[in-house]
């Protein structure tokens, strides 16, 4: 039974829709923003979280803030998801342009 449940759940995970887009993470204490993009937005959260908890994310700024407040300080928001249909090139293409945009438009880091 156990075997039967592991395989349907992992059927279902290979099965489920990859979202491609923006994100970005807010210090509620200091305003700060970074903006990062990821070809699966489902698993950037738990990733950078993961790294903030060990205390090895290469952005330095970022990790000071997680350092100075933890999880309460910090928020994290999808900004965009990509069309599904994209070519791979064409996603990577887009992915960059809209990071420069949203960039821009927080007057954000890049994650």
């Amino acid at each position: 039974m156990k075997t039967q449940h592991r395989k349907a759940a992992i059927a279902s995970y290979k099965d489920r829709t990859i979202e491609s887009g923006i994100y970005a993470i807010r210090s509620r204490a200091s305003g700060q923003v970074w903006v990062g993009s990821a070809p699966d937005l489902s698993t950037i959260r738990n990733r950078v979280w993961f790294t903030l908890r060990q205390g090895g994310n290469p952005h330095r700024a970022l990790q000071a803030a997680w350092n100075a407040g933890g999880d309460e300080d910090l928020s994290f928001e999808i900004l965009e998801v990509l069309e599904e249909d994209l070519s791979p090139s064409m996603r990577s293409h887009v992915l960059r342009m809209q990071l420069g945009h949203w960039l821009e438009e927080l007057g954000a880091a890049r994650i």
